[in-house]
């Protein structure tokens, strides 16, 4: 249940009535609320059910505290918050996960309608297989899974797209060579160009046959595999576009003034949390980076040393690898998009001290700090990354 009262979780809730989705969030109310009359989001929506349709999707790490209600552990699941009114999150909603025992009983409940209950429960069983709800990749996974549902709610805009594919152009441009002939039958441009249409298709294609020989791969292993090197792509993509991204954040947790009544008690818990935020930030950009560099070695292998068995190996292992790649990329992300949405460029950097609070809190929270932090020395950054000399500190110094 999500109640409204004076705490994060209804904070959180009411806040997102403005903003759209994110790689944690599906804000499905939101959705309605920008196409309602449009002719292809009345002819596929997402959920069947009305009340689903409107409801709030979240990648949610799971606190201690709610573990007891799976049958096994998780690190991260998927909550279904349903409002009361749509139009007014602040009002609360009732809420479970995807997989808690008697889930599907719960769903039944809320609901409101049989029509369709299968379908709805496989989608969110499909959603739940995500480490992220990145609209590329949710895109993608549902086409496989043969969902129809209106473009709308994939909020991945043509240039993003455009830009994507010229980035996965310049990655396999090597491998068209291997797979394909080069020029052979048209030219190397025109060989590129089919690859990356027929790989961000995802559709089965008799056309990437040649592919799947230059690796050895059957069936599903060959399917799979090739899912989860998109998202490897996708994400190696999403890091190059989101470290400016970061970087600003922690410029601006720097120079951010707090405003109205200050607890000095509270003023040092925030300076403490701050600077575990900042190094929780680099510490999984670095585990980020050193999941893509498995990737980038295989992928040496196979169009460098014309070895494709590295490859074909780190293809077998990549769904485990690519789940716990979206995780921690989507942990950042979230960082950068909500104190975006939260402190807009060019408005006053000024914040109440328990909201601030609040906000490093669940930055904290969400970073998986407790998991994770024996990353490098503080004040470490990512090898080849150009932060500002002092940014190991800056969030420290927020709010002095």
């Amino acid at each position: 249940m999500v109640a409204r009262a004076q705490d994060r979780s209804y904070r959180s809730l009411s806040g997102l009535e403005r903003t759209a989705s994110t790689s944690r969030v599906l804000n499905l109310a939101a959705v309605a609320s920008q196409n309602a009359g449009d002719p292809e989001y009345e002819s596929a929506p997402f959920f069947k059910a009305t009340s689903l349709n409107g409801a709030v999707i979240i990648k949610h790490r799971l606190r201690a505290d709610e573990q007891y209600i799976f049958d096994q552990s998780k690190r991260i699941s998927t909550k279904v918050i349903i409002p009361f009114e749509r139009t007014d999150l602040g009002l609360g909603g009732r809420s479970l996960f995807v997989g808690q025992r008697g889930w599907q009983d719960l769903l039944y409940q809320l609901r409101g309608s049989q029509e369709d209950e299968a379908r709805d429960i496989a989608l969110l069983e499909a959603l739940d297989e995500l480490p992220s709800l990145d609209p590329f990749l949710l895109r993608e996974h549902l086409k496989r899974r043969d969902f129809k549902i209106a473009n709308c709610y994939f909020a991945i805009s043509a240039a993003d797209l455009e830009r994507m594919q010229r980035f996965v152009s310049g990655e396999i441009s090597k491998l068209v060579d291997l797979a394909y002939g080069g020029g052979k039958g048209g030219s190397p441009n025109a060989n590129i160009s089919k690859l990356v249409s027929l790989l961000l298709s995802g559709q089965d294609d008799a056309r990437l046959e040649p592919l799947r020989l230059t690796l050895g791969l059957e069936g599903e292993n060959f399917r799979e595999g090739i899912f989860s090197w998109k998202g490897f792509l996708y994400y190696k993509w999403v890091l190059n576009s989101l470290w400016p991204e970061l970087r600003q954040v922690i410029a601006e947790l720097s120079e951010i003034k707090v405003v109205g009544p200050r607890d000095y008690e509270m003023l040092n818990q925030v300076k403490d949390v701050g600077a575990r935020v900042n190094q929780a930030i680099l510490g999984q950009v670095r585990k980020v980076r050193a999941s893509l560099q498995v990737y980038d070695d295989a992928f040496g292998e196979l169009t460098q040393a014309g070895n494709p068995m590295a490859f074909r190996n780190f293809l077998l292992k990549s769904p485990e690898m690519f789940i716990t790649l979206g995780e921690r990329t989507g942990m950042v992300s979230h960082i950068a998009s909500f104190w975006r949405y939260r402190f807009p460029k060019g408005r006053p950097l000024r914040v109440e001290l328990d909201e601030l609070f609040d906000i490093l809190q669940d930055f904290h929270q969400g970073l998986g700090e407790d998991d994770d932090h024996k990353a490098k020395t503080p004040g470490e950054a990512p090898e080849g990354e150009l932060l500002d000399p002092a940014s190991s500190e800056a969030i420290g110094r927020a709010v002095v």
